[in-house]
Formats: C-alpha cells, structure tokens, sequence
C-alpha cells in the first residue's frame, strides 16, 4: 500500500488568529487639572505683561531735563540740557526735547534743580533785572522769615521793625513790596539770603532798611 504525501497549502494568518480578533482599547489619558490651571494662569500673565509694556511705552515721551542747577537768569546752553524719555504727567506740560534747539539761548526764569524737567514758565527772554528795577539782598534769620520755604516768584514785604527792647512805633509799620528772585544759605553767617526784585526807585530805601537788620518777611502770595 503506498502513501502519498499531501501538501496543505493553508499559511497561518496571525491576524485571524482569535486571539488577534479581539480589539485593544486606547490608553486611557490621564486628566491633571492643576496643569490646566497653571497653563491658563501663564498666558494670562503673559497678557497682562503685554498690554502692561504696550501702555507703558505709549504712554512715555521724550522731554528735556535739567544736567545740573542752572540759576535764575542764566543763558540756557546746550551742556545744561538732556533728553530723557519718562512718563510725565501731562499737567506738568515739560518742554518737549524736539525744542531743543529752541530753548538753547533763552534764560532760566527761576532757578532750574539738577533732574528737574524744564517746562514754558521755566525759560524767558527777559533779562532781570532790567532798566527798571534792582536786585537787593537781605539777610534773615530763621526768626525773620516765614517757616515755607521760599521760592522764585514769591510775592513778599519787607517789614521794618523796631531795635531789640524799643518800643513798637504807633500806626501800621513801615514796608516795602517786593518779588522773591532767588534764595540762598550763606555758608558763612548761616543766614538765609533773600534775592528781592524791586522798582528801581526802591531799591536805595529797601538796602538802608536790610542793613539795620530791623526787617521782617512776610510772604503775601505764591500766585504766578
């Protein structure tokens, strides 16, 4: 009896497999809610940051500043100003530094502090004094004038006042009108030195009553 070999030409399909059949279910994602928040705290923050910078860039210009003290009256040169870009209040109405070229050869109206950002009242043309009135300079003590401290443009009288121990004088004292142009410190009297614009014919009278030291300030209005 002979045998004859067979050929099975069936081939193994793994994937008919049963096995194979069944489906494999998708890794489940695992929620973290914290991250959530962070993320969504982040590109906030990073919103505020730009609107933040946008307003702060927009909201600044360039403007001319004081290097260092320039004094009442003195030609404003171009080594006495900077251009510095801030945020001003726009109350103030600083001198914008595209009038640079503008401002150089003017005067200082009062005196200017180092920093200081320079506005219209700050700068004249006229010259002080002129034809028509003086500068004189009283010397006062701390008890002679007022406890504010006084500024360029202070409206003021000088009011002479009897010697120690003399009686006061009958009626209203006698008193001179004046304008406060500066005001310094003697280094060395200590003293507080008073720069006064007077009328020209005033003036003789005002320095023979300073000299006595009889006198009193009084400050009557800051009104420009």
């Amino acid at each position: 009896m002979s045998k004859t070999a067979t050929r099975d030409d069936r081939t193994f399909d793994p994937e008919s497999s049963p096995a194979a059949s069944q489906l494999v279910p998708p890794p489940k994602l695992r929620r973290r809610p914290a991250l959530v928040v962070v993320a969504v705290a982040a590109v906030l923050l990073g919103a505020l940051l730009a609107a933040w910078a946008w307003t702060s860039t927009t909201n600044t210009q360039e403007v001319l500043v004081a290097r260092h003290t320039i004094e009442r009256g003195a030609v404003i040169g171009t080594d006495d100003l900077a251009r510095v870009r801030l945020s001003a209040d726009p109350a103030l109405k600083p001198v914008a530094a595209g009038q640079f070229d503008q401002v150089v050869g003017q005067r200082a109206a009062y005196d200017v502090a180092a920093g200081a950002m320079l506005t219209p009242d700050s700068i004249t043309t006229a010259v002080e004094p002129n034809g028509n009135n003086s500068i004189v300079g009283v010397a006062l003590t701390p008890a002679q004038a007022p406890g504010l401290e006084l500024v360029t443009g202070d409206r003021v009288r000088v009011v002479v006042t009897p010697p120690q121990g003399a009686e006061l004088p009958a009626g209203s004292p006698t008193f001179s009108d004046a304008t406060v142009a500066g005001v310094h410190v003697s280094e060395e009297t200590g003293q507080t030195i008073v720069d006064l614009l007077v009328p020209h014919a005033d003036a003789a009278v005002l320095a023979a009553r300073a000299a006595t030291g009889n006198v009193s300030l009084v400050l009557d209005s800051r009104e420009r």
